[in-house]
């Protein structure tokens, strides 16, 4: 263990104390730790990288393949109506990369994009979710 430390980056005595904690924690107990600090630090654990390669590359593809005169459109939600959980649903039907937290977010940070530079039909069907679920929305 000893040959490790010198392999390693030289850490902080904080820093190397916080490991050594760490280490000695049980699973449960390092669940526990990881949802503290994504609720205190405001993150997520979601691969949202991953997702996004792939969303971006089908726009850009349905942009190619779109007619000429129609255009990307973003869908903003500007109000949630009564029911804050149908809201959250249909965020999350619209764009299943969306985690609960985060649409949860989205219903509590006013305006806030559900859909971004998607085709015109895309963001027709994911306003008409919207606005059955009770959400004011606007297209731009």
């Amino acid at each position: 263990m000893a040959d490790k430390k010198k392999e390693t980056k030289k850490l902080s005595k904080t820093v190397e104390k916080i490991v050594e904690d760490v280490a000695k924690l049980s699973v449960l107990e390092l669940s526990s730790l990881v949802d503290a600090l994504q609720e205190k630090l405001g993150v997520s654990a979601m691969p949202v990288a991953a997702a996004a390669p792939a969303g971006a590359d089908a726009t850009e593809e349905a942009g190619a393949n779109a007619p000429a005169g129609s255009a990307n459109q973003t869908v903003v939600m500007t109000g949630i109506g009564e029911n804050k959980i149908a809201a959250i649903k249909a965020i999350r039907e619209i764009d299943q990369n969306i985690g609960l937290k985060e649409a949860k977010d989205m219903t509590e940070s006013l305006p806030a994009e559900v859909l971004k530079d998607a085709k015109a039909e895309d963001a027709k069907e994911a306003s008409e979710k919207l606005k059955a679920a009770g959400v004011t929305v606007e297209l731009k």
